[in-house]
C-alpha cells in the first residue's frame, strides 16, 4: 500500500535538506567558478553537492554504523537514514558491504576538494582527478546494488513509488548519470588536446 508522502514529515525534511544542499552547491559553484566557462561552473556545482553529501550525510552514517546501527541510533542524521532505510533496509543494520562502500565514499570527499582546486586553478592534473573520482563513484554504485540484485533484491522496497522512484532511482541515479557525463567530458577534452598537439606539429 502506498504511503501518503504529504504526511511523511521525515521524508519531507530529508528532501528539503537535499534541496538546500543543492541550493548551497549552486551558490558555491558559481561563486568559485565565476571566472570559468559555464560547463565548468556546473561541474563545480555537482562537486560541491557531492562533497556536502559525503561529509554531512554519509560521514555521520559511517560513524553511526561503526558505533551501532542506524535503526537504534539517536543521532539526528540517523533519522534521515532510517527514512532511506524504508527503501533499502541494509542501511539500517550496518551492512558490511554498504558500510565498506560508504567509508571509501567519505574519503573520496577529499578528492572532491582537490578537483575543485584543480578546476579553479586550471591545473594539468584536473582530468586525472576527475576520471579517478568518476570511476570510483560508479564502482561504488555498482558494489552497492549488484550484490543485492544477485541475491534477489530482498532488502529493496519497490512497492511504494516514493521509495522506489525518488529514493532508489533518482538519488542513486544521479551518481551514475553525472559521473558518466563527466567521464565523457574528460574523454572529449583529452581528445581535443591530442588533436591540437598534432595540428601544431604539422605547422612546426
Amino acid at each position: 500500500m502506498a504511503v501518503d508522502f504529504t504526511e511523511n514529515k521525515v521524508g519531507i525534511i530529508s528532501l528539503g535538506i537535499a534541496a538546500l544542499q543543492a541550493l548551497i552547491s549552486w551558490f558555491l559553484g558559481f561563486w568559485a567558478g565565476k571566472k570559468l566557462q559555464s560547463n565548468d561552473k556546473w561541474i563545480l556545482v555537482w562537486l560541491f553537492y557531492d562533497l556536502l553529501t559525503h561529509f554531512t550525510l554519509e560521514g555521520p552514517f559511517v560513524y553511526v554504523s561503526l558505533t551501532g546501527t542506524v535503526e537504534d541510533s539517536k543521532n539526528p542524521v540517523a533519522m534521515i537514514w532510517r527514512e532511506y532505510g524504508k527503501a533499502d533496509s541494509r542501511w539500517l543494520h550496518s551492512d558490511p558491504n554498504i558500510l565498506s562502500v560508504e567509508i571509501i565514499t567519505v574519503i573520496l570527499g577529499f578528492l572532491n576538494i582537490a578537483l575543485v582546486y584543480a578546476i579553479c586553478q586550471d591545473k594539468y592534473y584536473r582530468h586525472f582527478l576527475q576520471i579517478i573520482l568518476c570511476i570510483t563513484e560508479l564502482y561504488g554504485g555498482w558494489m552497492t546494488f549488484c550484490p543485492e540484485w544477485l541475491t534477489g533484491s530482498k532488502h529493496l522496497n519497490t512497492s511504494d513509488p516514493v521509495h522506489h522512484f525518488i529514493y532508489l532511482w533518482f538519488f542513486n541515479g544521479l551518481w551514475v548519470l553525472i559521473p558518466s557525463l563527466l567521464l565523457l567530458h574528460s574523454f572529449m577534452d583529452m581528445k581535443e588536446n591530442h588533436s591540437d598537439r598534432h595540428s601544431n606539429k604539422k605547422y612546426q
